[in-house]
């Protein structure tokens, strides 16, 4: 596999699989770890960040369970392939803007990405499609533990592993699930729902975490905490609160549906016909405008597409996504009109 060829394939949390998909787009697992022998980051310096990079790297090379992943030095990757690895969430913003050795390994079918100097010395992030905390937890637990037969943690008997961050500290875990929420959007309710969720310690991120903004509906629930907290106590935590958020959201469609369904149907189909349509379109309109179709055709209002095709063109659209698939880097005037190709192509592609 090279990097290449990712844009070939649908990421494993695009499926369009698992519980509550049609709400729950991923499962995302993510445990920070730190190397006893070195110091944090922040503190090390370039022959430190090389000796932990082989550090990992050597642990990774040691277990038949790693043997086929992508391994990439992000020192030796340009810009547009360090985004295209950002937009498939494989890597955060700041690991793709950081400095020094780093690297990333990639699990063929991207179920995992192991993210090396980040933050913290090792990220382990795993990746399910729907609301699937079970598995995506079993994955992670058992990667967590390979690793650890080849490296020595740092960890405190009293307050756990010990990360960059202190809100990390204790069980290093943070569980975040990505939902589409159009509904309670144009009810205005979204609001409501995160204070909610603020007053229960869970943070509310966009498309790319923190930092960022929602786009296309599109929106983050993760832990804050996680010291004084077990592993299975926050999973329980958000395994407990997610399905009251999606029975929202369920909730709102009805309401659409039943109170103004005529407007509903009149927002998917206009967007789904300046899709198919526009001859230049920008990245945030698409998203939007995927977000409504998504929604339609869920409801019902759209039947000659499927939720995986959409769960990929969301992806596909994005700026290094759009530029690598057309084989040359554009400027943004460029991108949305081939961003507008693409979709009439694409879409049209579907409905034949």
């Amino acid at each position: 596999m090279t990097l290449d060829d990712l844009t070939k394939r649908r990421s494993e949390w695009l499926r369009g699989e698992g519980p509550e998909c049609d709400i729950v787009i991923s499962t995302r697992i993510r445990l920070a770890r730190n190397l006893a022998e070195f110091p944090f980051i922040s503190r090390a310096s370039q022959p430190d960040r090389e000796r932990i990079e082989e550090t990992v790297r050597h642990a990774i090379s040691q277990s038949s369970q790693f043997q086929n992943v992508l391994y990439l030095n992000l020192e030796e990757l340009g810009g547009l392939d360090r985004q295209l690895l950002v937009e498939r969430q494989l890597i955060s913003r700041e690991h793709a803007e950081g400095e020094g050795r780093r690297a990333v390994a990639i699990h063929p079918e991207e179920r995992f990405s192991l993210m090396i100097n980040e933050e913290d010395h090792l990220r382990i992030q795993v990746m399910k499609s729907g609301f699937d905390l079970t598995a995506a937890w079993e994955l992670v637990d058992q990667i967590d533990a390979e690793i650890e037969k080849h490296v020595v943690y740092a960890f405190h008997e009293k307050w756990g592993h010990l990360t960059a961050c202190p809100t990390n500290v204790g069980t290093g875990m943070r569980v975040s699930l990505m939902l589409h929420l159009p509904a309670l959007v144009m009810t205005r309710q979204i609001e409501k729902v995160f204070r909610s969720l603020q007053k229960l310690s869970l943070a509310v991120r966009g498309l790319y975490g923190e930092g960022s903004q929602a786009m296309g509906d599109f929106y983050q629930i993760s832990n804050q905490i996680t010291l004084g907290l077990s592993e299975q106590e926050l999973l329980r935590k958000l395994g407990d609160i997610i399905p009251v958020i999606v029975g929202y959201e369920r909730e709102a469609r009805n309401v659409l549906i039943r109170d103004s369904q005529e407007n509903l149907h009149d927002r998917v189909s206009r967007a789904y016909g300046i899709l198919r349509t526009a001859q230049t379109i920008t990245s945030e309109e698409t998203m939007h405008l995927l977000s409504s179709v998504r929604m339609g055709v869920n409801l019902g209002l759209i039947e000659d597409l499927e939720i995986p095709t959409l769960n990929d063109l969301f992806l596909q659209t994005q700026p290094a996504h759009l530029q690598k698939i057309s084989g040359t880097e554009m400027d943004i005037q460029d991108r949305n009109i081939e961003r507008a190709r693409y979709l009439r192509r694409q879409l049209s592609k579907d409905r034949s």
